[in-house]
């Protein structure tokens, strides 16, 4: 019985391991989308210095503008892995739940067995007594 909770045991120590590494990697991916988001309000306000600048140059003004188009479409597909990151932790989730109720019925049923035994054990030895009592006691 032990062997096999040590095995779901260690499955769910797994488990756990994966769901920490993928809520890392949705951290890492929320902290670079935040990245994004501050590069999209910088180059928003170059953008917005060159439009007001007396010498206007066009050139300038659309290299910012196409890389804040850039930075949106960066800030989607972001946004696209952080939904997929999430879905795959919940699924991790889901597999960590399972795993520690595995463990939890056979914690129970290995105290059940545990306490089975014990009563068992007693009653043995309080039998053994009785008879050692009741050799004692033809004896005299």
């Amino acid at each position: 019985m032990q062997v096999v909770l040590d095995m779901r045991e260690k499955e769910l120590e797994e488990r756990q391991m994966e769901m920490a590494k993928i809520l890392s990697a949705l951290n890492a991916q929320q902290e670079k989308l935040q990245g994004i988001f501050a590069s999209q309000d910088k180059n928003k306000q170059h953008l917005e210095t060159l439009c007001t600048a007396e010498d206007l140059n066009i050139g300038e003004v659309e290299s910012y503008r196409d890389y804040g188009l850039k930075l949106i479409t960066d800030a989607k597909n972001q946004e696209r892995i952080i939904e997929n990151t999430k879905s795959i932790l919940k699924i991790k989730q889901q597999e960590v739940k399972i795993a520690h109720q595995k463990v939890e019925v056979l914690k129970k049923l290995k105290e059940k067995q545990e306490k089975e035994y014990y009563k068992e054990f007693l009653q043995a030895e309080t039998k053994e007594i009785d008879d050692i009592t009741s050799a004692r006691f033809r004896l005299n």
